[in-house]
């Protein structure tokens, strides 16, 4: 399948999380971490309310429809329970290229959710989009996310400045990428 293809609905299950796509009945489970500022200090946009995280919600739903698809934003779930626990992003850019976005509600940090749901979509983005490329785009401050792209093997690339506007001020990113010939199969 190319970068670009359609691929609905999607399921990428590992050990411990499982990433399948919204519902707009996930919107209490999107809300524990979107509107939650411990969470969205570190993403590229700020927190929302309950009205703006359905609106979020019926817009990913959309665009997981549209043909070709673009974007892949997926729910990150446990798999004994389906609860909704964070999100994983990857958005197709170029040409067989993508942006690796993921958060975690901040009452599941360190259980080795994102790491895994980083790994599913990188894998993911290599093995069925055939992605040449994947980048992430992190916060200077946020340790804990520049450890999960290193771990993944993800290089570092260099310094956006003023990067993304969130939390009321500008804020730079570092940015790391990994190349499909560097990622292990």
């Amino acid at each position: 399948m190319s970068a670009r293809g359609s691929s609905h609905p999607v399921r990428l299950a590992g050990e411990r999380v499982v990433l399948r796509e919204f519902g707009l009945d996930d919107v209490d489970g999107a809300l524990g971490v979107v509107g939650d500022g411990a969470v969205t200090r570190w993403l590229s946009f700020d927190s929302r309310d309950r009205a703006a995280t359905w609106g979020m919600l019926a817009a990913v739903v959309e665009r997981a429809r549209v043909t070709p698809r673009a974007e892949y934003y997926l729910a990150v779930t446990l798999p004994a329970d389906d609860r909704v626990i964070g999100f994983g992003r990857l958005g197709l850019t170029g040409v067989r290229a993508a942006k690796l976005g993921y958060a975690i509600r901040a009452d599941e940090w360190g259980q080795g959710y994102a790491t895994e749901a980083a790994r599913l979509l990188t894998g993911f983005g290599f093995d069925t989009l055939e992605l040449h490329r994947v980048t992430a785009a992190i916060g200077p401050d946020n340790d804990a996310s520049v450890a999960v792209v290193k771990r993944l093997g993800y290089s570092y690339e260099g310094r956006l400045r003023d990067h993304v506007f969130t939390n009321g001020a500008w804020r730079d990113s570092l940015l790391y990428s990994v190349l499909a010939n560097e990622w292990p199969r």
